[in-house]
Parts: structure tokens; C-alpha cells; sequence
């Protein structure tokens, strides 16, 4: 299970040192802010990232954070269906926790997520026009979906951002040669 802290999450490959990239791998990195919400009752909320392709099938997952360490008659998996659009393209095929993908709830801040293209959770993405989709729902709050289109693999540095209005803040997309 893969530990993170509120300052940065990185990606397997680079959390763990592990051999250098291909001199071609395209890069992704990913940030992603939850808010800090002024309400009685506040649950971190649970997120997915994911890559949809141009027919809107997930292609990848990048992330989930959930309540992993809940445990017997309230797993914190009985909650994933409320992310209902991650759930119906990717999740309720999964069988979680996923190594790599399973990360625990964050608190409000702001988290860089960095992959490379050919290391898992990114896989070898064949060109074309993808979405990056960040979907969060919270206990006793909203749920709320941020999409990003971009073009793979990337002829150049991109930038691209999208903010959520509730639940999440402002999700940035920078791709990479």
C-alpha cells in the first residue's frame, strides 16, 4: 500500500527510485486540490483519476483514494460506487485495493501525481484524443466530475486546467516529451 503525504504524491516509479525512464517516455503530471470547505461535517473525500478514450472508455486508472484501512462490514469499498462515473466505466470491474492505484483519503491541500507512459498505473497509450477525468464524492457532501481533453502523445510541453466548483479545486494537466 502506497503511503502519501499532503505536500506531494508521486507516482510508483518515481516514489520508489526504481530504474530510470526510457530516453522517449512521455511524461504526465497531475495536480489535483481539495478544497477546504467550511461545513459542520467534513469526510476527505474519495477520488478518482482515470484516462478516458475518445469513446469514453477508461483506459487507465491513476489513482483511487478511498478509506483503505476500513475494514469488515464497513470496507471502505462499500463507498467507491458513489463515484458513479468512475464506477461505471472502471471500478465495478476492479477488484480492489489495486497496487499502485489504492491510495488512502486526503485531506483539503494540494497533491502532484507524476507518471510516466509505460510504467504502470500509465500505460502505453496509443495516439489520439484522451480525457482526463477527476471525479470526488464526500460523506455527507457533494460529487462533483473535472474533465481535461488532451491530445497523446504530446508534441510539445502542454499545460491544461480545469477547477471543479465544489468539491474539487483546480486540477492541472502538464504533458511532456
Amino acid at each position: 500500500m502506497r503511503k502519501s503525504t499532503p505536500i506531494a504524491i508521486t507516482g510508483i516509479a518515481a516514489a520508489t527510485g526504481l530504474a530510470a525512464a526510457p530516453a522517449a517516455a512521455n511524461d504526465m503530471t497531475i495536480t489535483v486540490e481539495i478544497p477546504r470547505l467550511r461545513v459542520a461535517e467534513y469526510h476527505n473525500p474519495y477520488v478518482a483519476i482515470w484516462i478516458e478514450d475518445a469513446a469514453g472508455k477508461a483506459v487507465a486508472n491513476l489513482d483511487v483514494w478511498y478509506d483503505v484501512d476500513l475494514k469488515g462490514t464497513e470496507e471502505g469499498t462499500k463507498w467507491l460506487s458513489d463515484l458513479r462515473l468512475w464506477w461505471r466505466r472502471a471500478g465495478r470491474s476492479l477488484k480492489m485495493p489495486v497496487n499502485g492505484v489504492s491510495g488512502p483519503t486526503q485531506a483539503p491541500g494540494s497533491y502532484e501525481l507524476k507518471f510516466t507512459e509505460g510504467r504502470k498505473p500509465l500505460s502505453k497509450l496509443p495516439a489520439g484524443s484522451y480525457k482526463l477525468q477527476v471525479e470526488a464524492a464526500r460523506e455527507v457532501g457533494g460529487r462533483e466530475v473535472v474533465t481535461i481533453p488532451f491530445q497523446w502523445p504530446p508534441s510539445g510541453s502542454k499545460t491544461a486546467s480545469a477547477k471543479g466548483s465544489s468539491e474539487l479545486g483546480t486540477i492541472r494537466l502538464t504533458i511532456k516529451p
